[in-house]
């Protein structure tokens, strides 16, 4: 099997890939070949994907991409798809908040979604803030 998804760096800001989509996916490019009912689930679902992998491509890049093209398109929901865990994953849901934060979008137009375990998991916006920062993460450990 091979990977079909098109890349997010290599798509046009208003590519006729996505130019009718109203909702986009952003995922980690392994999770089409790992998970491929999970991946498929959000197709069939009328999700427009564009892989991303940030072992290969630098976070600042992706995240600007991602600003032009949500600046020049008009979407519904951005979700964000990836296994739990994955240190370079993480940085999708960090980066996806961070462009919706700079462009002032309407909180309520973004999903996260890890899938742990084999499990189709959805996290919160505030889970995913409460991660980037480390010191936070520890006091509610200690907490209990």
């Amino acid at each position: 099997m091979a990977y079909t998804a098109p890349r997010l760096i290599d798509v046009n800001a208003k590519s006729r890939l996505i130019r009718d989509c109203r909702r986009l996916l952003i995922f980690g490019r392994c999770v089409e070949l790992e998970h491929p009912e999970v991946y498929k689930g959000f197709v069939e679902r009328g999700y427009c994907p564009l892989s991303v992998c940030l072992e290969a491509e630098h976070v600042n890049m992706v995240g600007f991409k991602l600003a032009g093209i949500l600046g020049r398109g008009d979407y519904e929901e951005v979700a964000v798809l990836t296994v739990d865990g994955s240190m370079h994953c993480t940085q999708l849901h960090w980066m996806v908040e961070e462009v919706f934060k700079f462009m002032r979008l309407d909180n309520s137009r973004r999903r996260h979604f890890v899938i742990h375990e084999g499990k189709l998991v959805e996290v919160s916006q505030a889970s995913v803030k409460a991660s980037r920062f480390l010191a936070h993460v520890d006091g509610l450990l200690r907490k209990g």
